[in-house]
């Protein structure tokens, strides 16, 4: 069965542009962080604006004090290998160890959807796989064994804890043309959500040519995108 990516931000620093606004004007400010907050969950201080110009300054280390936790279904293995490379983060996965794989799970990449000898090809690769693990399962290997069968393709669960910072981070890497795919998708997912709860940290979010109006990759895609509606679109 063909799956496809889902994101459910499960939990987030309560007021988290507060939190990180409150923290980076206490470097500077003779009150408490208990006030600064407070003054800018009243609107005393503008929030979204004082963390764009710690932004733009390169002021980063108070983004790290706001915290965002993630459910993530329905992405390959292919893709949660190029997920947990971001090591300054904290990942629970599905294990293959412990889990059955009784059903047949896979993501399809677009460009073998729309070829049908390749989708052929693709569809008796899977079906032959895992009707090789499950062979191997009824005949008493364990799962641990079992699963070295299984294909790049296959679906994972996996919940991702991360910091705004390095959400930025992620986003500038993952959100650019050059990513793969699935995980581009994955990360506008992942940016939709934190948008919606978190508008000044990630008002402008995503690669250099958003972020900084020019694109800093060494080969370059050629279609830098123009605003951050183009990008999440």
């Amino acid at each position: 069965m063909e799956s496809s990516v889902r994101v459910k931000l499960l939990t987030f620093t309560p007021t988290p542009d507060d939190v990180v606004a409150a923290a980076a004007r206490l470097c500077y400010s003779p009150s408490t962080a208990e006030d600064l907050v407070v003054e800018f969950r009243e609107g005393k201080r503008q929030s979204g604006l004082f963390i764009r110009k710690l932004i733009n300054s390169g002021h980063l280390s108070p983004l790290e004090h706001a915290s965002f936790t993630f459910a993530v279904d329905g992405i390959s293995r292919a893709c949660s290998h190029q997920l947990v490379r971001h090591r300054i983060a904290s990942y629970s996965q599905q294990s293959q160890r412990y889990v059955s794989m009784d059903e047949a799970r896979y993501i399809l990449p677009d460009s073998v959807k729309v070829d049908a000898r390749a989708l052929s090809i693709f569809k008796e690769a899977i079906r032959y796989a895992h009707e090789a693990y499950k062979s191997l399962v009824e005949s008493g290997i364990p799962l641990e064994d079992a699963r070295y069968l299984l294909p790049n393709a296959w679906e994972t669960r996996i919940v991702v804890t991360m910091n705004a910072r390095e959400l930025h981070h992620f986003f500038s890497l993952r959100l650019c043309k050059r990513a793969q795919w699935e995980i581009r998708r994955l990360a506008k997912l992942m940016l939709t959500e934190v948008r919606g709860v978190a508008g000044g940290i990630f008002d402008i979010a995503g690669p250099s040519c958003i972020t900084k109006g020019k694109c800093e990759e060494v080969n370059p895609c050629g279609e830098p995108y123009g605003s951050m509606e183009e990008l999440l679109n």
